[in-house]
């Protein structure tokens, strides 16, 4: 009889015990974020879609030197220049997206910092072709991203 008594006791306690804390953490603020309402911090160093940049004046920095394209493992990207006047510039730059792995080689060997990857992660696409990046959309990348982009690579100067 007392062994039952003291079972029951053991487990009201234990009960008492376990209520008490799932009441705790039932009201304490949540871990979680509402993903896409809420987004959480992105560090500078993150690497999502490729943008080229311009400078202030409105001029590509890309001087068609092919350092990205040849250090990108995945051989993903793909430059033809030709003399613009009398500076070598790209008349095409793609990227195939689909063979990207985000290494940010292409982003360490440019010498003006025109290529980069930005803060975008969202760039999910319904179809293949919509990963293929030309030229066009790397520069108007460039140009929504920015701002951040620059303070960005402000962020992460003493490092590089």
């Amino acid at each position: 009889m007392r062994i039952g008594h003291a079972i029951k006791s053991l487990f009201l306690k234990e009960f008492v015990i376990a209520t008490a804390l799932s009441m705790r953490y039932f009201f304490a603020p949540k871990a979680t974020i509402n993903y896409p309402f809420e987004k959480g911090p992105v560090s500078p160093r993150f690497r999502g879609e490729h943008a080229l940049r311009r400078y202030a004046s409105g001029e590509e920095r890309c001087i068609a030197c092919k350092l990205c394209e040849a250090t990108c493992p995945a051989q993903a990207i793909h430059i033809e220049a030709a003399p613009k006047d009398g500076i070598r510039r790209t008349t095409r730059y793609d990227i195939d997206m689909t063979k990207c792995i985000y290494c940010g080689f292409c982003q360490e060997a440019c010498p003006v910092e025109a290529i980069v990857e930005g803060p975008n992660f969202e760039f999910a696409t319904e179809t293949r072709e919509e990963l293929f990046y030309d030229k066009a959309r790397l520069l108007a990348n460039g140009d929504r991203w920015e701002r951040e982009l620059a303070a960005n690579i402000r962020m992460d100067a003493p490092w590089r």
